[in-house]
């Protein structure tokens, strides 16, 4: 009897699982993806796409081409649930997938929940197919002129997203203000201070405003309201806070941390129901505390293909290691970055050219042809 192995989401994990069983099919066991895009946006790349350094199609990645290349089926859908008791995962159309043994990479959300109005009033980053629509939409708006942009979230999300919007806008020859929301002290929380004090310095070169260490307490159109009662007239608003987990993985009975994301252990296991993995955004990892970023779900794609393979064959599973700290490669909107590697800060153009062989490099590995599997 064939053996069902389904992946819930398109993720950087799932992707590099697709690659690795077309590479090497496993015998008797049949793969399906769900997710709802045909396109993946690689998250590396989203900024500089912003910016119009990339078109769509060289940051995204084709989930039909790639499944199809790997002997994959893939069903266009949203998992809304499970019923791990019989196995089956209930999708948005209703129909129910059977599973032996599950594998869930569907990412997060921007934290919205927490303030009134956010979802009504505003953009946020994920979903990205959704959101580059949006996107559009605003650079028509923006042509008009005046336009006044506030990003909510100062991480390295909102501060690469701020700049690449304004250095677009620039080049549209429809500049506009933007203004920048953390909650935090400082920008690039987690980062060296050393980071942090030249990107504070680009913002304030680009006119970028910033408020920190303040919190939005509602959104309504035209304006946020931060705490102290203190109002924030905005045109346009752009959420790129904190991610937040789908509320279906608790629903469904798997055990999760406190903010609802997926409690696994060193092999990307899940802690209550050992034929479920778990990987990227959606994952937490017991013991382990690392930032919910493309550059670990990168990481995990290899380790978790092998225990799905080990899991269906019976074997031992691998411990799985995040590493204790990450190089990250931060762009500036123009063609240049900033590399952040524990206390370590280095920038230019050089790190922009060394950050672009990576990122295309990663997005090449994904489109090989049906002869190369």
């Amino acid at each position: 009897m064939i053996r069902q192995l389904l992946l819930i989401g398109g993720g950087h994990s799932h992707i590099e699982v697709i690659r690795r069983f077309g590479l090497s099919p496993e015998p008797g066991v049949a793969v399906t993806l769900l997710s709802p895009d045909r396109h993946t946006a690689y998250s590396g790349m989203l900024p500089g796409h912003v910016a119009g350094h990339y078109t769509h199609a060289e940051c995204h990645i084709d989930l039909g081409t790639l499944c199809r290349d790997a002997g994959v089926r893939r069903i266009a859908g949203t998992a809304e649930g499970l019923d791990l008791a019989r196995q089956l995962a209930r999708c948005d159309d209703g129909q129910e997938l059977r599973f032996d043994l599950l594998s869930i990479d569907a990412g997060s959300a921007p934290a919205l929940d927490a303030v009134p109005g956010a979802r009504d009033h505003g953009l946020p980053l994920r979903p990205v197919a959704r959101f580059l629509e949006g996107w559009q939409a605003l650079r028509a708006v923006a042509r008009g002129g005046g336009l006044h942009i506030a990003v909510v979230g100062a991480g390295a999300a909102g501060v690469e997203i701020a700049l690449a919007m304004q250095h677009r806008l620039a080049l549209d020859a429809a500049p506009a203000r933007f203004t920048l929301i953390g909650d935090g002290p400082a920008i690039l929380a987690g980062h060296a201070r050393g980071v942090q004090r030249r990107f504070e310095r680009i913002l304030h070169e680009r006119g970028i405003v910033l408020h920190l260490d303040v919190a939005v307490e509602r959104a309504e159109a035209g304006a946020l309201w931060l705490c102290r009662g203190e109002r924030c007239a905005a045109d346009a608003v752009v959420w790129a806070t904190g991610a937040a987990a789908p509320a279906w993985p608790r629903a469904s009975g798997l055990q999760t941390d406190a903010a609802g994301f997926i409690a696994v252990d060193e092999h990307l296991q899940s802690l209550s129901h050992p034929g479920v993995f778990t990987a990227g955004d959606i994952a937490s990892m017991t013991g382990a505390s690392h930032p919910k970023s493309g550059v670990y779900a990168v990481r995990q794609g290899p380790p978790l293909a092998e225990n799905l393979r080990r899991a269906l064959r019976g074997e031992k599973l691998l411990r799985y290691r995040p590493q204790a700290r990450a190089l990250a490669l931060i762009s500036t909107g123009d063609r240049q970055a900033v590399a952040s590697y524990g206390p370590f800060a280095f920038g230019g153009r050089w790190v922009w050219r060394w950050k672009d062989h990576i990122d295309r490099g990663f997005v090449a590995r994904y489109r090989a042809t049906a002869g190369s599997m």
